[in-house]
């Protein structure tokens, strides 16, 4: 038997490839240094002026993350590569928002935008508005503004929620009462900031901070993390999955584990100072820091130009990014230098006929790659510290020509909510990969395994319908799936919570029947098969006669693997082939573990 816990014996902190990158590998380093090196001059990208944009995003009544980067750079780089941003990049969720409006026949209307686009959606703009015709506010997603202008609080909303409008001089509300504050008025001038809002060499300033209780709550995440569509079906039910857990009763809040310093995990925060002012540091440099990445499973599969939010990527158009091949060797110096040697003709798109504009880009997107491969291990980080797994634990005798019967106990430990959590309805996947190889190392059995496309084998996967590949009859998977009831009352799985038995043009309307106590309407409902916190499920596997033929040493290798969609949903949805394949390139594997046992005679 083998504990495959994993959980994490020492605290990594996060810090963006952006600090890391300028030589801060901790946040014991000294916060002067820090202060020092992260000016707007270094790091990933240059910030403030050097932003063409920084004219237009002063004028907006929505200011820009762009505009806060200069004296919070640490929270916006964290920011930069979280969901948060990603929200209105994500191309799935373009791909998914677009599906079930269509098949709804347009009756959820902004539902699913007001969330993802929010600033948008306030400003008036259409729901079906192409991401690179919209305001530059609107690409940032859930940006600064969407918190820290709010200044009502707001309970299960559907995301319908008020963004206080307003220029950067206008005030911020916060967890505290942004005590340094005056003390950076009356320091202007040593600050380099400009109060009258005309000198464009100085740094601009928000206005006062003002205390928002509700922002180190709970209570806050609930418009957006707790939410149902029109018929009464749940897509995000975390905040009830959290009042139900032993976090809620201990009084820990959602903030604690999602932006503390340990993923997943309340054990405190990390520190920093609160503001870092054209390279002077604002008040105690150990400042508790609240981490902006918010630590969560989800992982970004938009082209690298465009995700994570990079001041540099600016400079090209959203429409101009996606003609970048960033999988070939474009921007490449030697490949460039060896295509200009060479006298070949490549048909380069518009924008990237020039190879020094390829070269630039490439450097964005390599600083990018840095960025992400710092969010994919908080994702391991995140996930390894939310489960344990225990096993193999025998349930039969070790013999030749035998079936054996096994199994692994799989326990959320958790306090926060379930495992995995449900938000997005029934498209997160979490399932369990075991292996088994025999003494002369060959695979004879498993269970977990995957289609060509990526899919597991269950009812979903075309190679199954076509019978390519068996059916994974002992497959252990804890993502929820969508049920909807047929005419004659049997019920069946559904990518989407929208029912065509009935009606093969359904429009989603209010139901007339108290969902609230049903829990779900009539005709649709979620199946749970997640973990409630600290709950554990065994995970039982019978393996063959024939897979145990020879005595000897064998090998039970196993997994947990975590991926954001599944490829049929994404398929359903009309994913692009590039898509599918991000989707695949940043799965994670999580506690992976070896066990060996004797066969006897």
């Amino acid at each position: 038997m083998a504990t495959t816990s994993g959980r994490r014996s020492t605290m990594r902190v996060f810090l963006p490839a952006f600090l890391l990158g300028i030589g801060l590998a901790s946040a014991s380093a000294r916060a002067e240094d820090a202060a020092t090196a992260a000016t707007p001059t270094s790091g990933v990208a240059p910030l403030g002026a050097a932003d063409p944009h920084a004219a237009a995003f002063a004028k907006t009544d929505f200011p820009s993350a762009n505009e806060c980067a200069s004296c919070h750079p640490r929270v916006f780089w964290e920011w930069a590569t979280s969901n948060h941003a990603y929200a209105s990049i994500s191309p799935m969720f373009h791909k998914f928002e677009q599906a079930i409006n269509n098949f709804a026949s347009g009756t959820i209307g902004t539902f699913c935008v007001r969330c993802h686009q929010q600033i948008g959606t306030q400003k008036g703009e259409p729901r079906e508005q192409a991401l690179w015709e919209r305001s530059p506010i609107a690409r940032e997603g859930i940006t600064c503004v969407t918190c820290h202008r709010v200044k009502t609080q707001f309970g299960k909303v559907n995301g319908e929620r008020t963004v206080t409008p307003g220029p950067l001089s206008d005030p911020m509300y916060n967890a505290g009462r942004g005590k340094e504050y005056s003390n950076v008025l009356a320091n202007a001038e040593a600050f380099g900031i400009d109060l009258s809002g005309t000198n464009p060499d100085q740094t601009p300033i928000h206005g006062p901070v003002i205390e928002f209780e509700q922002i180190s709550q709970s209570q806050f995440c609930v418009s957006c993390h707790q939410v149902a569509v029109h018929p009464g079906i749940k897509l995000e039910v975390v905040w009830e999955q959290y009042r139900a857990a032993p976090a809620a009763k201990k009084d820990i809040p959602c903030q604690d584990c999602h932006m503390g310093a340990v993923p997943g995990e309340a054990k405190g925060y990390e520190q920093w100072p609160i503001a870092v002012v054209n390279g002077q540091i604002v008040g105690d440099p150990k400042q508790k820091h609240s981490n902006h990445l918010f630590f969560g499973p989800g992982y970004p599969i938009a082209h690298p130009g465009l995700f994570p939010f990079n001041p540099r990527a600016l400079r090209w158009s959203i429409q101009d990014w996606l003609k970048f091949d960033y999988r070939s060797n474009w921007g490449d110096p030697d490949w460039e230098a060896e295509l200009a040697k060479s006298g070949r003709t490549v048909d380069f798109p518009a924008p990237w006929q020039n190879a020094q504009d390829r070269i630039d880009a490439a450097y964005v997107i390599s600083l990018n790659l840095r960025l992400l491969e710092d969010k994919r291990q908080s994702r391991v980080e995140v996930m390894e510290n939310a489960m344990r797994i225990d096993g193999p634990f025998f349930d039969s005798p070790l013999k030749t020509n035998q079936e054996l019967d096994l199994h692994y106990m799989v326990r959320n430990v958790d306090e926060g909510h379930n495992l995995p959590s449900g938000s997005l309805g029934a498209q997160p996947e979490l399932w369990f990969n075991v292996v088994l190889i025999n003494p002369n190392g060959e695979r004879v059995w498993e269970s977990g395994y995957v289609d060509s496309a990526g899919d597991v084998a269950d009812i979903h996967s075309n190679d199954v319908h076509d019978g390519k590949i068996v059916f994974d009859k002992q497959l252990f998977n804890l993502q929820t799936k969508f049920l909807t009831t047929n005419l004659k009352g049997t019920d069946r799985e559904m990518y989407l919570p929208i029912n065509f038995d009935g009606d093969q043009l359904p429009h989603i309307r209010p139901p007339g029947v108290p969902t609230t106590v049903l829990n779900h309407p009539p005709t649709i409902r979620m199946e749970g098969r997640s973990l409630p916190p600290l709950a554990e499920r065994a995970a039982r596997y019978r393996i063959p006669a024939e897979a145990l033929k020879v005595p000897g040493e064998y090998r039970l290798q196993s997994r947990m693997r975590s991926r954001a969609e599944p490829i049929y949903f994404m398929k359903f949805v009309g994913a692009t082939t590039d898509m599918e394949q991000s989707i695949n390139e940043w799965m994670v594997d999580l506690h992976p573990a070896s066990a060996t046992f004797t066969v006897q005679p």
